[in-house]
């Protein structure tokens, strides 16, 4: 099991292209933990911007009565890709990773299976 820097570590070393990440309470809007990379993000500003797509995403889901959980959320821009992963453990609840990457370098794919294997083994 690994802690919310950990997690974020691991993200940022194993993710081709990573930016910078964040843990994110999304009740409050509140950053957890962050860790900086190249990207030069505001990760506290990224986390409370976030945090109403997230609920946005949420509150539409629940008027339209879909009774399904969301996987991830992506953002693409024209140079960046942004990662929002809600935790679906128990102790995860209201909580969401996010992670932004270089469009350029990054492999989509690979970093949607990473952010899979670092929730499984984050401990909050």
């Amino acid at each position: 099991m690994t802690d919310a820097a950990g997690a974020l570590k691991q993200a940022m070393t194993s993710i081709e292209g990573a930016l910078g990440g964040a843990l994110v309470d999304y009740n409050s809007g509140m950053a957890l933990a962050t860790l900086d990379g190249p990207g030069g993000i505001d990760l506290n500003v990224a986390a409370a911007g976030n945090t109403d797509v997230v609920r946005a995403k949420m509150r539409t889901m629940d008027m339209l009565g879909l009774q399904d959980g969301i996987e991830d959320i992506l953002i693409t821009l024209t140079s960046q890709y942004h990662l929002i992963r809600p935790l679906s453990g128990r102790s995860g609840k209201g909580l969401f990773l996010y992670i932004a990457l270089d469009r350029g370098r990054a492999n989509l794919a690979m970093a949607r299976h990473q952010l899979t294997r670092i929730e499984a083994d984050l401990e909050v």
